[in-house]
């Protein structure tokens, strides 16, 4: 029982000693890493009726990391505080109700508002909700982004990995002016990732990461702004190369599935400024929650 509490402990810290070959397993765990948790009550109870002390304190060694991790350290909730309020929502191609998921949306009174799985037949109904108060809208394929603020160099950002057809358009970048100036705003959704017989299968959404993560590089502005479904957690190894780039504040509440949250896979992402707050809003009929954040602009990241 010590040991294996040793070993939770271990890849709660260094959850990279996990190889990623074969199947991604590595990405498999950081992806669901908060519930390596589960781990310490079956092992506490175990020690209990062992009456072992030794296993109790590497139990609770185990217990106290996990807390650090994971238990959140900010308020966490909408109420409060300035700057710019942002949205990021996965609105579900199959939604039967996007005019009242634009609702939701908009009664958040986020000044910028960016959405995935936006099909153009359904482009008209979170038109007529958000574009009465977000006058600035920004289009590219299933990805879109309403805005309180001007939108110019609005243009596709071209994430495709090998293999996948030519009309396939995920993300955009638009420059918004604010007070505090000029911001890059990017809004993407990577590709989906599949567990199966061959393991878990990230290797299209780490392609597209990669070639993010050159444009974001690449990105002459200092100030940025992600919004995303990302189709992973920050903890997973594939995204590195996007959270070497950029960082996300605020209370990492999950997101997906609506019906039980397993993970954080939609994320606002900066750099150059900072997101001193992050909750979710009530769900919508997506099967993603929709994630809010505010962001200072003028304070670093």
């Amino acid at each position: 029982m010590a040991g294996t509490a040793v070993l939770v402990t271990a890849l709660l810290l260094w959850p990279w000693l996990l190889p990623n070959r074969p199947g991604r397993l590595g990405s498999l765990l950081e992806t669901f890493l908060p519930w390596l948790g589960l781990a310490v009550p079956v092992l506490l109870l175990l020690a209990l009726l062992r009456r072992s002390a030794t296993a109790g304190l590497a139990i609770g060694l185990a217990a106290l990391v996990w807390a650090a991790l994971f238990l959140p350290t900010d308020g966490g909730d909408g109420g409060g505080g300035g700057g710019l309020t942002v949205v990021q929502h996965n609105v579900d191609d199959a939604n039967p109700d996007p005019a009242g998921t634009a609702r939701t949306l908009a009664d958040s009174g986020a000044d910028l508002v960016a959405l995935e799985e936006l099909l153009p037949e359904r482009l008209a109904d979170y038109q007529d909700v958000l574009g009465a108060d977000r006058p600035y809208r920004a289009v590219e394929g299933t990805v879109g982004l309403w805005s309180r603020y001007p939108l110019t160099d609005i243009r596709p950002v071209d994430l495709k990995p090998r293999g996948l057809t030519a009309d396939w358009r995920r993300a955009l970048r638009a420059t918004l002016h604010t007070e505090q100036g000029e911001t890059a705003v990017y809004v993407v959704h990577l590709p989906s990732v599949r567990l199966g017989p061959g393991g878990y299968g990230t290797d299209r959404r780490d392609e597209s990461a990669r070639l993010l993560a050159a444009v974001l590089a690449a990105e002459p502005l200092p100030r940025v702004i992600l919004l995303g479904d990302l189709n992973g957690t920050l903890d997973d190894r594939g995204l590195a190369p996007l959270t070497g780039l950029l960082g996300e504040g605020g209370r990492r509440e999950f997101s997906w599935p609506r019906s039980f949250p397993l993970a954080r896979i939609d994320h606002v992402l900066t750099r150059g400024a900072a997101v001193t707050g992050s909750w979710t809003l009530p769900p919508t009929l997506s099967d993603h929650l929709p994630v809010a954040a505010r962001i200072d602009l003028a304070r670093l990241g």
